[in-house]
């Protein structure tokens, strides 16, 4: 029977990791089996910088967690090697770059399932949310489809305004 010290270390890490979660906006769980410390170290710097917490955590204490935290639906992918991404802000971002991780590992690294905003995103899900660019890159590209038009338009008032400039 385990003591009441290491019942008490499991329930804080469950209150934790359940704050985590109720704080975050996505997230990811995957299947790390087979990656290397080093291509490790590289997806964690990438994550790191793109403001994504990444961590291993055992099934059962992430399982308590989720329900804490009021996520349901996740509970039949928490088995084997698992870890979880989370964002506060950029809904893809997990998934983005997961995703593209998980496709370069060549089936060592597997995406499991993830959430936005409470809604539950199977494998399938997970890959289809990792191909949405970000949200500055969404942003960038509707900037530049509104400014061809407004450029356009800017180039026929100048040319009317210099023809009505010659007429004169």
């Amino acid at each position: 029977m385990a003591s009441e010290k290491i019942l008490a270390g499991k329930k804080a890490r469950v209150e934790k990791v359940a704050e985590m979660l109720k704080n975050s906006c996505a997230g990811v769980i995957v299947d790390y089996k087979g990656i290397t410390v080093e291509d490790d170290t590289k997806l964690r710097k990438e994550l790191r910088e793109a403001g994504v917490t990444y961590f291993v955590e055992k099934n059962s204490i992430l399982g308590f967690a989720l329900k804490e935290a009021g996520i349901s639906g996740l509970e039949n992918v928490l088995e084997g090697t698992t870890a979880i991404a989370l964002s506060s802000d950029d809904q893809t971002a997990p998934a983005r770059i997961l995703g593209k991780y998980a496709k370069d590992s060549e089936g060592k690294f597997k995406l499991k399932a993830g959430f936005i905003d409470g809604e539950i995103y199977d494998e399938a899900g997970v890959v289809a949310l990792s191909k949405i660019p970000s949200r500055d890159t969404l942003l960038a590209q509707l900037v530049g489809s509104l400014q061809g038009p407004i450029q356009k338009l800017a180039a026929l008032l100048k040319a009317v305004s210099e023809k009505d400039g010659e007429a004169a």
